[in-house]
């Protein structure tokens, strides 16, 4: 009946799927005390003026003071519009590389626009990709709390009319993003550095794996494949978090439109982030909307589609939670839940299918799939965003006419149907991701990637402290038979919630063996996640004493992710929760400075985050 009342809420007279009473009647009345709130903050910072006109001699002089002196001389005019760069730059993450040059090339063109840009400050950017299974993954997740406050601290000057924010993966544009509403009434560009060329296929790479895992090929040739499959500057060309965050970021207005997916190194690229810096100057002369004013209840709506729509990363139904609440907004699981009911899959990259984000971009990319979710009536139009012809724009398609970026009408057609899809003939009729309820608390399953015949299972538990008793389980040939691999103790305040996703070869072997398995945990499984059920984000945790701290070898689980259900068919009324021995999983490889954020972090479901709604 509450998912009735839930789906009712989003179904106008019609019958026909739209948004707006959803927004409306959830999003925005859970909001409204939260979001006036923020608002009212920002007025009082807009009111108090931008910038270099209020502060001092002294402090202007500390500015301006290694500034060329063309820039040091309009900057002392205080009608020049100033934009902040914060970077997320560092050269041993193939994502971030490129923005070695970014600084330069968007000084250059702020220039021509008439104005000033300065290196605010740099924000940490970390890789799970290098982390995943070893103990720095540990400070992943907390490390976009991080990048918030630093991203706050490079703009805590008060130096600037607007900012460009350069960041691609995991925890840094969400991170950026937090950072970035703490001083919503500026108007703010992100600015990426777009995917890797396709190297070896990213089917090919799990196949590798996977015999890895089995022990028939050794560690060089699993070398050789994830070279050939990660090879050079720009991001890991999966559909993971990074490449999520990037569709997001259209999905919400905040690239210039079409940004996300062309390669770095090429003409199309350096044409989008010159015209991000011109943009940024365009925005701060015109003194218009800052990124708070525009990411309202209905932008976080547009946002939750567009993850559903392509199958994108369950890390967002964490990150997004953490982000909206930096605007005032209190998502909620329900909405992802109750949107996914009613939103298509439109697209399929691995690990939802076989392509990449650069087939996904060559299929029509995101300006086909944002059309068809426009003119389905799945996404806001009326939304702000940095274009100034709102988000229709996002819906086009982007190329090079004479050097010069422009847009046009994208394609009625996917160019390869096994990779894109119009709304007419989707995938699958709902989207990705389901909330799962049950005597076990609330967690997250990504279907999208998971054959029918595989999102429903009941079989005993086999419980696990951590991943890596299960991966010495699995060499030693112990994992016989159906089971429900329960891995707990990896919440955000046991461990710092890292990815799991070094289980996903191991259980992939045995599902395909012909094993019925799946994983039950309160850690996460990354963007990557697989082929093999999965509800993960487990919340409350085993840390906080939830019922998956109780739960015994051989207790029968059954995890439904149709009907949305996990349950132990057990009585645990009358049983104490397990406690662990966390402390070697709280020092070390920078983990004891993270100690404060593990005993204040939120759950999952409330974005795991150490801030509070403000």
């Amino acid at each position: 009946p509450a998912q009735t009342r839930r789906l009712s809420a989003l179904m106008p007279r019609s019958g026909t799927p739209r948004l707006s009473s959803s927004t409306r009647s959830a999003i925005a009345a859970r909001s409204a005390k939260t979001r006036t709130a923020y608002l009212a903050r920002l007025a009082r910072m807009r009111d108090a003026g931008r910038g270099r006109g209020k502060i001092g001699c002294a402090n202007l002089a500390h500015g301006v003071a290694a500034c060329p002196a063309g820039d040091k001389a309009a900057l002392v005019e205080t009608d020049t519009p100033n934009v902040a760069i914060v970077t997320a730059y560092n050269d041993m993450l193939s994502a971030h590389q490129p923005f070695e040059t970014y600084p330069q090339t968007i000084k250059a063109a702020v220039r021509e626009a008439s104005g000033v840009a300065q290196v605010a400050g740099g924000v940490p950017a970390m890789c799970d990709g290098v982390t995943q299974g070893r103990v720095g993954m540990e400070l992943s997740l907390f490390s976009r709390d991080a990048i918030a406050i630093g991203t706050a601290v490079a703009l805590s000057h008060d130096m600037f009319d607007a900012a460009v924010c350069l960041g691609v993966c995991d925890k840094i544009v969400p991170g950026l993003v937090m950072g970035a509403l703490s001083f919503g009434h500026l108007p703010m560009v992100f600015v990426p550095a777009g995917p890797m060329t396709s190297g070896l296929s990213n089917s090919e790479k799990s196949k590798v794996r996977q015999l890895y895992a089995e022990g028939k090929v050794g560690r060089a040739e699993l070398l050789a494949a994830e070279s050939a499959a990660y090879h050079g500057p720009g991001t890991c060309t999966f559909y993971g978090t990074a490449n999520s965050n990037q569709l997001l970021m259209e999905a919400m207005g905040l690239h210039m439109p079409g940004a996300a997916f062309p390669n770095p190194g090429t003409e199309l690229r350096a044409a989008f982030t010159k015209a991000a810096a011109r943009r940024a100057v365009e925005l701060a002369r015109a003194k218009g909307k800052g990124i708070g004013d525009m990411l309202d209840e209905r932008a976080w709506a547009n946002a939750i589609v567009g993850l559903l729509a392509t199958g994108g990363s369950t890390n967002h139904t964490i990150h997004l939670i953490a982000m909206a609440r930096a605007a005032g907004v209190e998502l909620a699981w329900a909405d992802f839940d109750a949107l996914s009911r009613i939103v298509p899959l439109l697209a399929r990259i691995y690990p939802n299918g076989k392509a990449d984000v650069n087939h996904f971009a060559a299929a029509g990319g995101t300006g086909f799939l944002l059309r068809e979710l426009i003119e389905g009536g799945l996404l806001h139009p009326d939304v702000a965003t940095v274009s100034p012809d709102g988000l229709a724009a996002y819906g086009r398609e982007a190329g090079l006419d004479g050097g010069k970026l422009v847009w046009r009408e994208s394609p009625r057609e996917s160019a390869d149907r096994e990779v894109l899809r119009g709304r007419a003939d989707p995938f699958d009729a709902q989207g990705g991701i389901r909330i799962l309820d049950g005597n076990l608390g609330r967690a997250v399953t990504k279907i999208s990637a998971v054959a029918p015949a595989h999102r429903k299972i009941e079989a005993p538990a086999r419980v696990f402290e951590d991943q890596a008793e299960l991966l010495a389980a699995f060499d030693a040939g112990k994992l016989a038979g159906d089971f429900v691999a329960v891995v707990r103790f990896q919440g955000p305040r046991a461990n710092g919630m890292p990815e799991l996703h070094k289980l996903t070869p191991p259980l992939g072997v045995l599902q395909d063996r012909g094993q019925r398995v799946a994983l039950v945990t309160d850690g996460r499984m990354s963007g990557a996640s697989g082929k093999v059920p999965a509800a993960i984000h487990v919340t409350p945790e085993a840390a906080e004493g939830g019922p998956i701290a109780k739960i015994r070898d051989g207790d029968m689980i059954r995890l439904d992710a149709d009907q949305g259900t996990l349950d132990v068919l057990a009585d645990l009324s009358t049983r104490a929760p397990v406690k662990a021995d966390l402390a070697a999983n709280h020092s070390g490889t920078g983990r004891e400075l993270f100690e404060a954020f593990r005993k204040i972090a939120s759950g999952a479901d409330r974005g795991a985050s150490i801030f509070e709604v403000v």
